[in-house]
Protein backbone atom coordinates (compact mmCIF):
# COMPACT_ATOMS: atom_id res chain seq x y z
CA UNK A 1 0.00 0.00 0.00
CA UNK A 2 1.59 3.43 -0.93
CA UNK A 3 2.27 5.92 1.59
CA UNK A 4 -0.60 8.39 1.73
CA UNK A 5 0.14 11.94 0.66
CA UNK A 6 0.81 14.69 3.10
CA UNK A 7 3.84 15.27 5.61
CA UNK A 8 2.35 13.41 8.53
CA UNK A 9 5.35 12.04 9.85
CA UNK A 10 7.36 14.47 12.24
CA UNK A 11 10.92 12.79 12.41
CA UNK A 12 11.77 11.09 16.15
CA UNK A 13 8.42 10.01 16.52
CA UNK A 14 5.27 7.86 15.62
CA UNK A 15 2.00 9.93 15.86
CA UNK A 16 0.19 6.80 13.54
CA UNK A 17 -1.53 6.40 10.59
CA UNK A 18 -3.36 9.07 9.31
CA UNK A 19 -7.22 9.65 9.42
CA UNK A 20 -9.04 6.67 7.85
CA UNK A 21 -5.97 4.59 7.18
CA UNK A 22 -7.39 0.81 8.67
CA UNK A 23 -3.75 -0.68 8.91
CA UNK A 24 -2.29 -1.53 11.50
CA UNK A 25 0.64 0.49 13.69
CA UNK A 26 3.42 -2.25 11.90
CA UNK A 27 2.22 -1.84 8.32
CA UNK A 28 2.53 2.01 7.73
CA UNK A 29 5.25 3.20 6.18
CA UNK A 30 7.03 6.40 7.44
CA UNK A 31 7.56 9.03 4.92
CA UNK A 32 10.53 10.33 6.18
CA UNK A 33 11.90 6.90 5.73
CA UNK A 34 11.20 5.92 2.63
CA UNK A 35 13.27 4.21 0.11
CA UNK A 36 12.63 7.83 -2.02
CA UNK A 37 14.06 10.34 0.72
CA UNK A 38 16.84 7.23 1.93
CA UNK A 39 18.25 7.06 -1.21
CA UNK A 40 20.80 9.19 -1.31
CA UNK A 41 23.87 9.34 1.46
CA UNK A 42 23.02 13.04 2.52
CA UNK A 43 19.11 12.04 3.09
CA UNK A 44 20.33 9.21 5.15
CA UNK A 45 23.05 10.93 7.33
CA UNK A 46 20.03 13.87 7.95
CA UNK A 47 18.64 11.17 11.02
CA UNK A 48 21.87 10.86 12.39
CA UNK A 49 22.97 14.58 12.22
CA UNK A 50 21.79 15.30 16.30
CA UNK A 51 23.47 12.03 17.38
CA UNK A 52 26.54 12.72 16.20
CA UNK A 53 26.23 16.45 17.02
CA UNK A 54 25.53 15.13 20.87
CA UNK A 55 28.36 12.52 21.04
CA UNK A 56 30.70 15.32 20.17
CA UNK A 57 29.52 18.13 22.42
CA UNK A 58 29.68 15.41 25.04
CA UNK A 59 32.65 13.95 24.40
CA UNK A 60 33.68 17.62 24.20
CA UNK A 61 32.56 18.73 27.48
CA UNK A 62 33.62 15.48 29.46
CA UNK A 63 37.34 16.72 27.79
CA UNK A 64 36.96 19.82 29.04
CA UNK A 65 35.72 19.80 32.21
CA UNK A 66 38.57 17.14 32.78
CA UNK A 67 41.29 19.11 31.91
CA UNK A 68 40.48 22.48 33.55
CA UNK A 69 40.26 19.96 37.02
CA UNK A 70 43.23 18.81 36.01
CA UNK A 71 44.90 22.87 35.46
CA UNK A 72 43.10 24.53 38.33
CA UNK A 73 42.98 21.71 40.80
CA UNK A 74 45.27 22.08 44.03
CA UNK A 75 48.72 20.11 44.08
CA UNK A 76 49.59 19.84 47.44
CA UNK A 77 51.20 16.64 47.34
CA UNK A 78 51.58 15.03 51.09
CA UNK A 79 53.38 11.46 52.57
CA UNK A 80 49.82 10.98 53.71
CA UNK A 81 48.05 11.44 50.96
CA UNK A 82 50.21 9.23 48.89
CA UNK A 83 50.26 6.16 51.45
CA UNK A 84 47.55 3.63 51.35
CA UNK A 85 44.61 3.14 53.50
CA UNK A 86 42.09 1.20 54.68
CA UNK A 87 39.31 3.03 56.11
CA UNK A 88 41.52 6.01 57.63
CA UNK A 89 43.80 2.68 59.30
CA UNK A 90 46.85 1.45 57.73
CA UNK A 91 46.73 -1.82 55.41
CA UNK A 92 46.27 -5.17 57.63
CA UNK A 93 47.22 -7.23 55.28
CA UNK A 94 48.52 -7.75 51.53
CA UNK A 95 45.96 -5.54 49.16
CA UNK A 96 46.15 -7.83 46.55
CA UNK A 97 44.31 -10.56 48.59
CA UNK A 98 42.22 -12.99 46.43
CA UNK A 99 38.62 -12.86 46.08
CA UNK A 100 36.51 -15.80 46.54
CA UNK A 101 34.31 -17.12 43.26
CA UNK A 102 31.22 -16.74 44.94
CA UNK A 103 31.61 -13.17 45.31
CA UNK A 104 32.03 -13.03 41.22
CA UNK A 105 28.95 -15.47 41.41
CA UNK A 106 26.81 -13.05 42.98
CA UNK A 107 27.78 -10.58 40.84
CA UNK A 108 26.69 -12.10 37.70
CA UNK A 109 23.50 -13.36 39.43
CA UNK A 110 22.12 -9.53 39.94
CA UNK A 111 23.44 -8.78 36.65
CA UNK A 112 21.39 -11.05 35.17
CA UNK A 113 18.47 -10.61 37.38
CA UNK A 114 18.63 -6.65 36.77
CA UNK A 115 18.89 -7.67 33.01
CA UNK A 116 15.71 -9.47 32.99
CA UNK A 117 13.69 -6.31 34.64
CA UNK A 118 15.12 -4.27 32.31
CA UNK A 119 13.24 -7.25 29.69
CA UNK A 120 9.91 -6.85 31.56
CA UNK A 121 8.89 -3.27 31.60
CA UNK A 122 9.19 -3.08 27.77
CA UNK A 123 7.64 -6.15 27.68
CA UNK A 124 4.47 -6.15 29.93
CA UNK A 125 3.89 -2.64 27.78
CA UNK A 126 3.68 -3.68 24.69
CA UNK A 127 1.90 -7.44 26.18
CA UNK A 128 -1.32 -6.19 23.98
CA UNK A 129 0.27 -6.20 20.78
CA UNK A 130 2.39 -8.99 20.71
CA UNK A 131 -0.24 -11.48 21.93
CA UNK A 132 0.11 -15.12 23.06
CA UNK A 133 3.15 -15.66 21.12
CA UNK A 134 4.72 -12.91 23.36
CA UNK A 135 3.77 -14.36 26.81
CA UNK A 136 4.65 -17.91 25.64
CA UNK A 137 8.33 -16.49 24.53
CA UNK A 138 8.44 -14.21 27.70
CA UNK A 139 6.97 -17.32 30.10
CA UNK A 140 9.95 -19.50 28.54
CA UNK A 141 12.53 -17.00 29.22
CA UNK A 142 11.45 -16.67 32.25
CA UNK A 143 11.50 -19.93 32.82
CA UNK A 144 15.32 -20.45 31.65
CA UNK A 145 16.10 -17.50 34.31
CA UNK A 146 14.39 -19.38 37.05
CA UNK A 147 16.06 -22.81 36.15
CA UNK A 148 19.03 -21.12 36.39
CA UNK A 149 18.26 -19.51 39.49
CA UNK A 150 17.00 -22.69 41.26
CA UNK A 151 20.78 -24.61 39.85
CA UNK A 152 22.75 -21.70 41.79
CA UNK A 153 20.93 -21.98 44.69
CA UNK A 154 20.84 -26.19 45.12
CA UNK A 155 24.78 -25.68 44.35
CA UNK A 156 25.05 -23.27 47.15
CA UNK A 157 26.53 -20.32 45.43
CA UNK A 158 24.41 -18.03 47.02
CA UNK A 159 25.53 -18.86 50.62
CA UNK A 160 28.89 -17.17 52.11
CA UNK A 161 29.69 -19.60 54.94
Amino acid sequence: MPVPAGDWHVPGTFAGPPAGDARAPWQVQCRALSPANMGTMQGMLEHYLPILIFAVVAGGLGIVLMLLGFVLGPRKPDSEKSSPYECGFEAFEDTRMKFDVRYYLVAILFIIFDLEIAFLFPWAVSLDAIGGFGLLSMAVFLGVLIVGFAYEWKKGALEWD
